[in-house]
C-alpha cells in the first residue's frame, strides 16, 4: 500500500467463512467463530494504523437466528465475552464503538453490556468501530420508515420533507459516512442484506481468504485494489 493517506475513510467487512475454515481443519464451527473474533481485534488495530477512520463489521445478521440452536447459543456466549474484551481494547486504543442493528432482539444482559460499551467509548478519538449485531439492511430501513411514518402522522414532519438526508438520519448509521470500500471474505459475491442503503456507491472487493485467515497483508491488497478503481460518480452524500 502506498502510504496511509491512500486508505479509504470507511471500510465495511462481511466476515465470512468462520465455519468452513474450522471444518477444513477438522474442528467444530464454533472454533472458527472464536478465531474469527481474534481476527477482528487484530484488524481493528491494523486498520487504524493504515489511516482508516471507520471500520464496520457484519457480525450477526437477523437471518443468523435460523442457524442450529447450539451454534446460536455458542455465538451469543462468544458475543458476551467479546463485548468485555472490546471494552478493554477500546480503552487501550481509544476506539469509539457503536452497535448497529435491532438491540431489542438481544438478551437483556447483552443489551446492558452494549449500553455500557457505547457509553464508555463515545468520546474516544481513535478508530470508529461499528459492529452489526442482529442487523439486517431491510429491517433497518423498515424501522426508519416506521419512524418517519409516525412523525408524519403526528404532524412533526410534512410528506414533502421526507428526503434522502432525513432517511439517513434515522438509520442505525446516522452520523457515520457511507462506506468507501466493502470487503467480503471467503469468496461469496453477495451483500447478504448488509447496509443496503449505505452501499449505494461503495466499491466491492471479494477475497477467497476465509475470515480467520484475513491479515494485514490481505487488508492492504483490498486497499490497493480500491485505489486502482476509476470512480466516476462524483461526490456521494453521506449519512
Amino acid at each position: 500500500m502506498q502510504g496511509a493517506e491512500k486508505a479509504p475513510n470507511h471500510v465495511a467487512i462481511i466476515l465470512d467463512g468462520n465455519g468452513r475454515w474450522a471444518k477444513s481443519k477438522g474442528m467444530p464451527r464454533n472454533y472458527g467463530h472464536v478465531q474469527g473474533a481474534k481476527t477482528v481485534e487484530r484488524i481493528c488495530e491494523e486498520a487504524y494504523r493504515m489511516g482508516i477512520q471507520y471500520l464496520t463489521v457484519y457480525a450477526f445478521s437477523t437471518e443468523n437466528w435460523n442457524r442450529p440452536k447450539d451454534e446460536v447459543d455458542a455465538l451469543m456466549k462468544l458475543l458476551r465475552n467479546y463485548l468485555k474484551t472490546c471494552l478493554k481494547t477500546a480503552e487501550k486504543n481509544r476506539m469509539c464503538v457503536r452497535i448497529l442493528g435491532d438491540k431489542t432482539g438481544l438478551d437483556a444482559d447483552i443489551r446492558q453490556r452494549i449500553e455500557e460499551l457505547e457509553a464508555a467509548t463515545k468520546e474516544n478519538d481513535g478508530l470508529h468501530f461499528q459492529i452489526a449485531l442482529n442487523y439486517g439492511g431491510r429491517d433497518e430501513i423498515v424501522r426508519a420508515v416506521r419512524e418517519l411514518s409516525h412523525k408524519v402522522k403526528e404532524g412533526e414532519l410534512e410528506e414533502n420533507q421526507v428526503t434522502e438526508e432525513k432517511i439517513s438520519s434515522l438509520l442505525d448509521t446516522r452520523g457515520i459516512p457511507d462506506p468507501d470500500l466493502l470487503i467480503r471474505t471467503c469468496g461469496e459475491q453477495r451483500i447478504s442484506n448488509f447496509l443496503l442503503w449505505q452501499l449505494a456507491y461503495t466499491e466491492f472487493y471479494v477475497t477467497t481468504v476465509a475470515w480467520p485467515d484475513f491479515s494485514k497483508d490481505e487488508l492492504e491488497k483490498a486497499i490497493e485494489a480500491y485505489n486502482k478503481r476509476d470512480r466516476r460518480y462524483g461526490l456521494v452524500k453521506q449519512g
